[in-house]
């Protein structure tokens, strides 16, 4: 069993490129680190491009490693890979996915504009996933979907609910086209309680950048504007749990 210990072997130096978004988007592949993320991609059936396992936790791994091509690495090796302060000595290379929305059928869609917390969008997809939603379309300014805190933040969701990127103007005409009513959240006099989405089965929730909310023109172009009632001194909920109001509400 050969052991990398070089910190600048071919292989290390082509991945530490992943941890930046111009290394993904020109390898077409991410890292997940952590044995909970990698059980869950191959759960799902996931391409494993490679295991990358340090060398002291080659024997908590091997159920694995006999599976899918492996790369054993010194500890040191593996901490100028790792993302993460406290690692559990296991990561995967996996590949971008990259599909495009063609068919909008009745279902329900979450769209997001310009979210650019990675914590936040990290927690709205898993959450969708909780909440059982058909797919979550990125539009433009969304912060990176491979960035390591939404990877981390995501839990293995982006595997179970299907992800676009998509200009959303050219979602909403796809909504419409189906009859899938378009609910925008914002602060507005002609808003709707939110309690309009209980029992949707179908409808299209549109949710904004943390500071300036949805864009004008997705907001002009919606069917309805819909907003949380705030009982306290706050002015806002935080995007990420408003969210997760919103997508619940449509399961009551």
């Amino acid at each position: 069993m050969e052991i990398i210990r070089s910190h600048q072997n071919a292989m290390v130096k082509n991945y530490q490129k992943l941890q930046t978004s111009k290394g993904r988007k020109k390898s077409e592949a991410y890292m997940i680190e952590g044995e909970h993320l990698v059980e869950e991609a191959i759960q799902s059936n996931i391409s494993i491009q490679r295991l990358v396992v340090s060398e002291d936790t080659i024997q908590f791994y091997e159920k694995w490693t006999k599976s899918y091509p492996t790369m054993f690495v010194s500890k040191e090796v593996f901490e100028k890979l790792s993302m993460t302060q406290t690692n559990q000595g296991i990561l995967a290379i996996v590949p971008l996915e990259k599909k495009p929305l063609v068919e909008v059928p009745q279902g329900r869609y979450l769209l997001a504009d310009a979210v650019q917390d990675p914590g936040n969008l990290g927690t709205i997809i898993r959450t969708a996933d909780a909440a059982g939603f058909d797919a979550v379309v990125l539009g433009e300014g969304c912060v990176d979907l491979y960035n390591d805190k939404v990877v981390r933040s995501m839990q293995g969701s982006q595997f179970h609910v299907a992800i676009y990127h998509e200009n959303l103007m050219d979602v909403y005409g796809k909504l419409k086209e189906n009859d899938i009513p378009i609910a925008v959240t914002a602060l507005h006099r002609d808003a709707k309680d939110f309690k309009w989405l209980t029992g949707r089965d179908s409808v299209a929730i549109v949710v904004g950048n943390e500071g300036n909310g949805v864009r004008d023109e997705l907001i002009e172009s919606a069917d309805f504007i819909i907003q949380i009632p705030m009982f306290g001194q706050a002015e806002s909920l935080n995007v990420a749990i408003a969210t997760g109001v919103l997508m619940y509400q449509t399961r009551i």
